[in-house]
């Protein structure tokens, strides 16, 4: 196949995460934001030594999976869902099927393998998120264009596309709230006339609007997000925000000033229009404060069935140490402390620290330790020996270097929870060469319509 040859096929099925497995006369093709069964037309943009890949260009017919309408207005041209017309039973059959790939590949290739060559380990499937819709806690939208010279939008970035933005105004991954949190921003910066930030010239003035919202308390942080270069006065928009009716409640209305370069979000100077910087949510019995910018799992409902599944294969750890490597705001740590001995948690996150110890104290917890830091260098410096690791790292996996400094620790058991299972396998096959096995694996479906997955691996020592 030649580059830019446009080409028709169908979707066998899907890889993780999101790569459609189109077979051709002319060989194999992947083809990204497709669904098992769709009939695609697509071009091919890159040549491999084994296979092409193609853009979606059109869905020609649909997929026998598709068995409901689009649940909201802007589908399937969002970026951020993926299977809205998908049946929630069929997304988790495909995601646990995926998971189930990777792992069985990865375990075959580390030589853990039954006397059939099968893989050897027991795989408990998928636990499906508690809400299919609305389950999101924090949603980050952004201000631009539809196309150049369009109104004024603000929501989510058009699949695959970084310039081009649709208003999220009826988004079902978010509460309602939050639909009309940003309505009202949105119209009032039209009504105002202000311009967004061009990411290319680097001028202008509104940049993003951060949403949290509690599931347990009902509790709301709205962070609007501009550069320095107005000086706006935000205040008739803080009363337009308190006066309208929502199940939840505003509890802070902050204006973030970021002047980066990068399109991320993140804080410069931040002002206070109303109320507190803070909000408080729930999770399996513990509280915790949330800043803006605090790591938290985005579903909280979803959170509780993946630290339940994580415990279940922790198990006992009375009077034992235990390390929470990538503790964040120190969930993981906190669920186990009234089980263990001592739980230190590593994070390199400042703040995510700051919020950990805080948290800790909120729940009465004195046998947590949270260090800041790099898990590669924090680990120099600790004398304490662990009995027991968990593992929750970012989505990159952990640092090569890390992982023979977690290995040489020689526990019995860990558990490794991760959101991106790609970077699992590639650290599982250290493990297995290092002495390891795969006893027990599941899958927490924490993101439904999207195509990702958090994964759960119990690894004992041989």
């Amino acid at each position: 196949m030649k580059k830019g040859q446009i080409a028709e096929g169908t979707i066998e099925r899907v890889d993780f995460p999101n790569k459609g497995i189109v077979h051709t006369e002319e060989g194999k093709v992947i083809v990204k934001n497709g669904m098992p069964g769709q009939k695609v037309r697509f071009m091919i943009n890159k040549k491999r030594k084994t296979h092409a890949e193609g853009r979606l260009m059109e869905v020609l017919e649909k997929s026998p999976l598709e068995t409901r309408k689009p649940q909201c207005s802007i589908f399937p041209a969002c970026g951020g869902c993926m299977y809205q017309t998908m049946d929630y039973e069929a997304q988790l059959q495909m995601k646990e099927g995926q998971i189930r790939q990777l792992l069985d590949e990865a375990l075959k290739a580390g030589g853990q393998v039954d006397a059939d060559g099968m893989p050897d380990y027991q795989f408990d499937g998928i636990h499906p998120s508690p809400k299919e819709f609305a389950y999101r806690n924090k949603m980050e939208f952004s201000f631009g264009d539809e196309y150049k010279d369009g109104p004024l939008c603000l929501g989510l970035h058009k699949k695959g596309s970084t310039y081009d933005i649709l208003t999220a105004a009826d988004c079902k991954i978010v509460h309602t709230d939050m639909n009309q949190i940003l309505s009202c921003i949105l119209e009032y910066c039209r009504d105002k006339n202000l311009p967004y930030y061009h990411k290319i010239s680097h001028k202008g003035y509104l940049r993003h609007l951060l949403l949290r919202r509690a599931q347990t308390t009902g509790e709301i942080l709205v962070n609007l997000v501009t550069t320095s270069q107005a000086d706006w006065d935000f205040s008739p928009l803080v009363e337009q925000l308190r006066a309208l009716s929502l199940d939840g409640k505003i509890v802070g209305i902050l204006h973030i000033i970021n002047d980066s370069l990068a399109d991320v979000v993140r804080s410069d100077e931040t002002r206070i229009l109303f109320g507190q910087d803070y909000f408080y949510e729930t999770i399996l019995g513990l509280r915790f404060k949330i800043t803006p910018f605090s790591f938290f799992q985005t579903n909280s409902l979803g959170a509780e069935v993946l630290y339940s599944a994580a415990r279940g294969y922790i198990g006992d750890t009375k009077d034992m140490t235990v390390f929470d490597l990538y503790s964040g705001t120190g969930t993981i740590a906190q669920i186990l402390a009234s089980v263990a001995k001592k739980v230190i948690g590593v994070e390199i996150v400042e703040e995510a620290v700051a919020a950990a110890r805080e948290n800790a104290a909120l729940n009465n917890l004195t046998n947590c330790e949270f260090i800041a830091g790099d898990v590669l260098k924090v680990l120099d410096e600790v004398t304490e020996k662990p009995d027991f690791i968990v593992l929750d790292p970012p989505r990159d996996g952990i640092h090569p270097k890390a992982l023979p400094k977690i290995i040489e620790y020689g526990v019995e058991r860990l558990v490794y929870i991760s959101c991106k299972p790609t970077s699992l396998v590639r650290d599982l096959a250290v493990f297995l060469e290092k002495g390891y096995r795969v006893e027990r694996a599941c899958c927490v479906d924490m993101f439904p319509e999207t195509v990702h997955v958090e994964t759960i691996c119990k690894l004992v020592r041989k």
